[in-house]
């Protein structure tokens, strides 16, 4: 198992990303609030204030969208039907997204129940 993390960059693509998701077969995911690094600094902490200028365009807000997910194929799938959407992984602002190895979890719902 996996935990698919992936930082939506552009809060407005959020349903798009989730039906791709869905689409892609993974039935749950966890949505929180964030903030990068860069916008806390700069509008947070007075020493950094000069960074708001290398901050014009971006976006101040993310989603982060969490997701415990079977295997690799479903990663994939998930990175292959998303990346378009945001207009690549690969170009910086878009967002970012990896996975880190679940060694164990309690509370999943099996696959082959409805919720």
């Amino acid at each position: 198992m996996k935990l698919l993390v992936f930082v939506l960059n552009n809060e407005e693509l959020l349903e798009e990303v989730l039906e791709a998701y869905v689409e892609a077969g993974v039935t749950g995911a966890t949505i929180l609030d964030s903030e990068g690094m860069g916008r806390f600094l700069a509008y947070e902490v007075p020493l950094f204030a000069g960074f708001k200028e290398f901050m014009k365009g971006n976006k101040p807000y993310n989603k982060t969208i969490l997701s415990v997910v079977g295997d690799m194929a479903t990663v994939e799938r998930v990175r292959s039907l998303v990346d378009p959407l945001i207009g690549g992984l690969d170009n910086a602002g878009s967002g970012i997204m990896f996975t880190v190895p679940v060694d164990w979890v309690s509370g999943l719902v099996p696959e082959d129940e409805e919720v």
